[in-house]
């Protein structure tokens, strides 16, 4: 299977290791990337032009950085994803997957096996689960490296941070802002109105270090001045819930997700769910012998 919602690739610099639009073309599931203008033949030599969304300058020149440094550095990934968010509306649709461009596989946990998935089964799982509930804004998947083989994780989490994979409600009234934190931000201000999000466990994204990679924000932000300035920003935008910390031997920001257990879920009005497990045709195969068998 494949989703229904369209999924959307932001990307920057990375044209030489686009590793989500290469899992994502493993697994043969459709997807646009969006670039700037001025690295479009790059990714046209290595990508289907077809798949390609060129950025709109627009959304780069009316987007909210929360500060008062302008073009001064990049911007962030905020004015593409919100790009996506009105391409999917135009086209029709009720949500929208957005991804970073540093995601190198997708898994399925499940009996403490984190097996890695070979097309878009989970994507489509993942959306008809969100779609039993009216109030879920935001949905995502975890990061493969969060959850231990060896832990008791539950399927999904309610009301945190949801970053990097993310599906999200397009009718929503919110968009992408700051230029530091900004799905944190998001998320947040999404659930101080009262909506939620869910961050799936059963499903999850490899998500490879932002700065260990080339290309993204590294050069613009991390390389240069750290992890400070994005913290700070995100303490300055909800200091009711976020402060800066000093840990793992640089700047992180803190969050405080407890004022939001009080975020329960809505079942949609005459909702019945089956008692079977649907498995969506999804087996656990050995893929070494199945190559060995198949030779």
């Amino acid at each position: 299977m494949n989703p229904d919602y369209p999924i959307y690739i932001v990307s920057k610099g990375r044209w030489q290791s686009r590793l989500t639009s290469r899992a994502l073309e493993y697994m043969n599931v459709p997807y646009h990337i969006v670039v700037e203008e001025l690295e479009y033949g790059n990714y046209a030599s290595v990508i289907d032009p077809q798949k390609i969304l060129i950025l709109p300058q627009e959304y780069l020149d009316n987007y909210d950085t929360c500060d008062d440094l302008g073009f001064s550095k990049g911007k962030g990934p905020g004015a593409a994803r919100n790009f996506c968010w009105e391409h999917s509306i135009n086209h029709g649709a009720k949500w929208h997957w957005v991804m970073d461009d540093n995601l190198d596989a997708f898994h399925r946990l499940n009996r403490n096996i984190k097996a890695e998935v070979l097309d878009g089964t989970i994507f489509k799982c993942a959306e008809d689960f969100i779609n039993r509930y009216d109030n879920i804004a935001i949905a995502g998947l975890n990061y493969y490296s969060f959850c231990k083989s060896t832990d008791d994780m539950p399927p999904y989490i309610l009301n945190t941070r949801i970053y990097s994979c993310l599906l999200i409600r397009n009718d929503i009234p919110y968009r992408w802002r700051a230029r530091y934190n900004e799905d944190t931000d998001l998320c947040l201000r999404v659930l101080k109105d009262g909506w939620c999000t869910l961050q799936f466990n059963a499903f999850l994204c490899g998500k490879v270090t932002t700065q260990r990679m080339k290309g993204g924000n590294m050069a613009e932000f991390y390389a240069k001045e750290g992890t400070l300035n994005k913290s700070k920003m995100l303490e300055e935008l909800h200091p009711d819930v976020a402060k800066v910390v000093w840990k793992f031997n640089r700047w992180h920001h803190s969050v405080d997700y407890k004022p939001f257990k009080k975020n329960k879920l809505i079942k949609k009005e005459g909702l019945e769910i089956p008692d079977r497990i649907n498995n969506y045709g999804m087996k656990l195969v050995d893929m070494e012998r199945s190559y060995a068998n198949n030779r």
